[in-house]
């Protein structure tokens, strides 16, 4: 199943859930068999440390919800997620789906679509020439947000200087000292060499700087420059892997995970699930019914 590569939905901007910034995935409910609380329509934002803002479902199922999303940020591409009880019947396998089989689900079954979205990169595009403006139109067609007077630019995964001769050196040094990953210069290979030279740059720092920026696609006019930057700022975030040197993992640190020792469903090592010390030993369960059930059979062996 190919990875979504669209925008963070309404999801994303009502109400602020996460950050503009922070990746995340949707989390949406497709099917709910009663007598499962949720129901098809249910909606959540799962963050990049698998907490949950929404609701998809009860304890038991946030805890699969949770894996499943951090690992489909990892991956990047979505997941149907089939949450099955205890001894239903065999699902068959399908590319692009997970089943997991939740022996606390009182009964039911539950598919839950979880789509990873990460922030649109953006690049720092300086000057008000017509290649710039032409470049301010079209980054936005490829996915990539433009961001001019004044950019962020710790956050930008590349600049483009593009002043024919105003301040070039100062846009150049800021886009440096900010460790911006790719750097373009709008300008003749014999100006934009003799610029760097006088610039006194060191081979690391000159390395990063492309100028003529640009595939060479033959392009002459403001549209066509704009196109050949463009593509090779495709290129460099899609084949090379840049990012900004400000911006947030997609993924966190692998998460710590231990066994419920009732059920045995997997659960995340965190404050949220119920958890219970027993001579000294810290217990996690995915719900509250399995964490009384252990203390209860702790009291009787006891």
């Amino acid at each position: 199943m190919p990875s979504p590569r669209s925008e963070p939905s309404d999801l994303h901007r009502a109400g602020d859930p996460v950050a503009p910034s922070e990746p995340f995935v949707e989390a949406t409910v497709v099917r709910a068999e009663a007598p499962t609380s949720a129901r098809a329509g249910d909606t959540a934002v799962v963050r990049a440390d698998g907490t949950i803002e929404g609701f998809v479902g009860g304890q038991c199922v946030e805890t699969s919800v949770a894996a499943a999303a951090v690992d489909a940020l990892r991956s990047g591409e979505a997941i149907l997620l089939r949450i099955l009880p205890e001894g239903a019947g065999d699902f068959p396998d399908v590319d692009g789906a997970r089943t997991v089989v939740n022996p606390c689900l009182s009964g039911g079954s539950m598919e839950i679509f979880l789509v990873p979205r990460t922030p649109r990169p953006v690049v720092g595009v300086i000057g008000r020439t017509p290649i710039a403006r032409a470049l301010e139109q079209l980054l936005p067609f490829v996915g990539i947000r433009a961001e001019t007077d004044g950019p962020d630019l710790p956050a930008c995964v590349g600049v483009v200087v593009a002043t024919h001769g105003h301040e070039e050196v100062e846009g150049i040094r800021a886009a440096l000292a900010a460790g911006v990953p790719y750097i373009g210069l709008v300008a003749s290979r014999r100006r934009g060499t003799e610029l760097l030279e006088e610039m006194g740059l060191s081979t690391e720092d000159r390395g990063r700087i492309r100028t003529p920026v640009g595939l060479d696609i033959g392009a002459r006019t403001p549209n066509e420059i704009a196109l050949s930057i463009a593509g090779q700022l495709v290129e460099a975030i899609r084949r090379d892997g840049i990012r900004a040197a400000g911006a947030q993992s997609a993924v966190a640190p692998e998460p710590v995970t231990t066994i419920d020792p009732v059920c045995g469903m997997t659960v995340t090592v965190t404050d949220d699930p119920p958890h219970l010390t027993v001579d000294g030993q810290e217990h996690w369960f995915c719900c509250t019914g399995c964490r009384d059930t252990f203390a209860e059979r702790a009291r009787v062996d006891a």
